[in-house]
């Protein structure tokens, strides 16, 4: 498309990445220096683009291997931001805080940009964007942060590091909520998951381009990227019929998903590379485990099958 000609940065292959194994997880073990070369050793010459979500110590190691091994990667670095505002509509009970958290929760936002920003910096040949926090305005959070802060954390990013910025966020928001930072980010970064809102594998590419389109349309002198798009293999029934996921139809929707976004190089990070136990709830099917291309043990799941 010739809206997405106009990215700062060419079209190529995109992951989302976090590298947790089993029994390590963002409050406890992380992983190692060799488990995270391992790891982009498998991605390298399939994706271009790495997506990291948090400016964390698996983040950090991540940079220092891909620069000390000249890995051939370019990353997305986000800014994790945590809740400034109660949300009391969140479905699974979270999103409530004292008055107390919220104001320090601020404070870890602010230094979490300002570290976001010293990272982009220290790494100009590697980070290629930056993302001011990820699903943080979308009714749903448990994490939700104002629009106007989120606004100035753009502003901060732009006025401090060279990359260009945007916000990464479920596409509903970007229809209405977020119309007022449109105009402030470089471009724009949507998720969109079939799956999650009862499509069947049949419907779920058009769902897909329906979403997209509907922000690309809206929009027209922004370029939309996709920073999410995936198929979970597992389900124990919480929120998406186990019957409409398994192995076979995640390689059908990627198969799809990859053919469209690159006859039209819509830039595209599939979430995820690989299964992350850690996630969710204690139950083995617990759908947020499962959306990896490879298994926790580093297997390959059909959808990849031919690139190992």
């Amino acid at each position: 498309m010739d809206q997405n000609n106009r990215l700062p940065f060419p079209y190529g292959r995109a992951i989302c990445y976090s590298g947790f194994r089993d029994g390590q997880h963002p409050d406890g073990e992380y992983p190692t220096g060799e488990q995270i070369l391992e790891d982009l050793l498998m991605l390298q010459g399939h994706w271009k683009y790495l997506r990291l979500y948090d400016c964390d110590p698996h983040a950090a190691l991540v940079l220092k291997v891909i620069e000390q091994e000249k890995l051939d990667f370019q990353v997305m670095l986000g800014a994790y931001i945590v809740a400034e505002m109660n949300n009391y509509g969140c479905p699974w009970g979270g999103g409530v805080y004292s008055e107390a958290e919220l104001e320090a929760n601020k404070a870890k936002n602010d230094a979490q940009i300002q570290k976001l920003i010293e990272w982009a910096n220290a790494h100009p040949g590697i980070v290629c964007s930056t993302s001011a926090g990820n699903e943080a305005c979308v009714d749903w959070t448990d994490h939700y942060v104002p629009i106007g802060r989120v606004i100035a954390f753009v502003r901060r990013l732009k006025a401090n590091t060279r990359q260009p910025v945007t916000f990464c966020e479920n596409y509903v928001p970007w229809l209405h909520k977020l119309r007022p930072l449109v105009q402030e980010v470089d471009f724009i970064s949507i998720h969109t998951y079939p799956v999650w809102e009862y499509k069947h594998i049949h419907e779920a590419l058009e769902y897909t381009k329906e979403n997209y389109y509907g922000v690309a349309d809206l929009y027209q002198d922004t370029p939309v990227v996709i920073t999410e798009a995936g198929w979970t293999t597992r389900s124990n029934g919480q929120g998406i019929d186990p019957g409409h996921v398994n192995e076979g139809l995640q390689k059908a929707y990627y198969d799809d998903l990859m053919g469209w976004t690159d006859a039209e190089q819509i830039l595209t990070f599939v979430f995820e590379a690989f299964d992350e136990p850690w996630k969710g709830s204690p139950d083995p099917l617990e759908p947020e485990k499962h959306w990896g291309l490879f298994r926790a043990d580093r297997t390959p799941k059909p959808v990849v099958e031919n690139l190992v």
